[in-house]
């Protein structure tokens, strides 16, 4: 999956100024449970408010492994409380199915049209060893817009924050 497909699962009348959460899984879900998760995503943003008034929102997992939250501000601004109750699914979503969504120094590749995490201390050795290349696209969970999400979600490991922290095997 690259950008181009990601763009069709991601809602076009959303502004691409819309603010975006990405929150990572510390394990890929089964189907059973991505349809449970895809579920518990529609019923909060179906229901999301900001100080009473709806937000313009959309939730989904993707990979099977990130849930990526999406507010247009565009008629409602999201504030603090609002993301609060988006923050309480995911901690509630980590409960439920024993992940962890706030791992930072879990780093995921996708190889072969999958995801594969890796610990951020072994990416130099997965590099010296060929497991992964300076080519190898990076989920660059640091975005913060749809516009982001689209172009720079995934990205080449070589063009990611990431390149200036490793050494290019010779």
């Amino acid at each position: 999956m690259q950008n181009q497909e990601i763009k069709d699962l991601i809602p076009a009348d959303f502004s691409d100024e819309s603010r975006v959460w990405v929150y990572q899984s510390s394990r890929a879900f089964i189907e059973k449970e991505a349809a449970e998760v895809n579920e518990q995503l529609y019923q909060f943003y179906n229901q999301w408010e900001t100080h009473g008034a709806p937000v313009k929102g959309w939730a989904k997992l993707l990979f099977r492994q990130f849930v990526v939250v999406m507010a247009d501000e565009r008629m409602n601004a999201v504030s603090g409380c609002s993301t609060d109750s988006s923050v309480r699914v995911i901690k509630s979503l980590e409960r439920q199915y024993d992940v962890n969504f706030f791992d930072r120094m879990m780093l995921t590749f996708l190889r072969n049209g999958k995801a594969d995490m890796l610990p951020f201390n072994q990416v130099q050795y997965a590099l010296e060893k060929g497991f992964i290349s300076m080519d190898t696209p990076l989920f660059n969970n640091t975005i913060t817009t749809k516009a982001e999400l689209l172009e720079n979600w995934l990205i080449p490991l070589k063009d990611s924050w990431l390149a200036g922290r490793v050494n290019v095997p010779q």
